[in-house]
């Protein structure tokens, strides 16, 4: 029986077991939209890409992204996973290419060395506020947090969207952060859900950091009837970039910021967040960090 390619890698991470996992369907050609959420399902991790031949023959795949529950238009650690998948696949150690996704083309690039990627891609949509009637001592009491561990210095509660939405929640510390723990009743009132009928998700955000290289702790929580953590989500960095410049206010040109995310759950995780600033507005902005294959096989389904 003929089946199906298929590697695990971890993103956001150059270490075995740690970042996010990611299952890459290498040969997903004649599958349907329900056996790719089938798959997805059984993979059970929190996204599961598929590499399909691309509509323009000038790009080098289409992808589709699933977590266990829906098709994703984009997200972060697939793309930046499955970019260094294909680079892998090529034995190539350095690569510029288009990947089609649901959210439009997506370009990236892709360096390895010894056995670890670095991969980074553009984002095809910039982020943008979006309305939150609620206010911060509701969402605080949502994430078990007083109204005095939300927000720090001019940061303040918000909803941003770079195509995927999230509320960007800051909040003052280490400790208020890990303190955080989102209560699926609550929160359910509060952010209201995105075009597809799915709850946002809660982006908790400090300025305090465990790693002396890097900029901000982050924690991402996915509401439901068991709301679950997860560890290293680029299409939240995307989001949180709005956030970033509307309250920090950079300069003008690159500015380029590394966000932990992931320690509390034991899988740590870094990514790289750059933003291209003009005016205080931002004109362009890519996610990007390491991965590594951990695992590999045949799909029989």
């Amino acid at each position: 029986m003929q089946g199906r390619r298929y590697v695990v890698y971890d993103v956001f991470t150059d270490t075995a077991l740690a970042g996010n996992p990611l299952a890459v369907v290498l040969d997903a050609e004649g599958l349907d939209l329900s056996r790719m959420q089938a798959i997805a399902r059984e993979f059970n991790l929190s996204e599961s890409s598929f590499v399909l031949a691309p509509e323009d023959p000038l790009h080098k795949a289409r992808l589709r992204i699933f977590t266990p529950d829906h098709e994703m238009p984009f997200a972060g650690h697939p793309t930046v996973g499955t970019a260094i998948a294909l680079a892998d696949l090529s034995s190539v150690d350095a690569a510029i290419f288009v990947l089609e996704e649901n959210i439009g083309p997506v370009r990236c690039a892709v360096t390895r060395s010894g056995g670890i990627g670095f991969g980074e891609f553009d984002l095809a949509v910039l982020p943008a506020a979006l309305d939150l009637a609620a206010d911060k001592i509701a969402i605080g009491a949502a994430l078990g947090l007083g109204p005095h561990e939300i927000g720090f210095e001019n940061h303040g509660v918000g909803m941003w969207s770079a195509g995927v939405p999230y509320v960007t929640v800051p909040v003052a510390n280490l400790e208020a952060a890990a303190k955080a723990m989102l209560h699926a009743a609550l929160w359910s009132d509060l952010a209201g859900r995105d075009a597809n009928g799915n709850l946002i998700c809660a982006y908790v955000y400090c300025r305090e950091t465990i790693g002396f290289d890097n900029h901000f702790h982050a924690r991402m929580f996915v509401p439901g009837d068991t709301p679950w953590e997860d560890p290293a989500t680029g299409s939240a960095a995307a989001a949180f970039a709005g956030a970033m410049v509307h309250f920090d206010q950079p300069v003008d040109g690159l500015s380029q910021v590394w966000i932990e995310q992931g320690v509390e759950m034991g899988r740590p995780s870094r990514i790289r967040l750059e933003v291209d600033v003009k005016a205080g507005r931002i004109k362009a902005a890519r996610i990007g960090g390491q991965a590594r294959k951990v695992a590999e096989g045949v799909l029989f389904a």
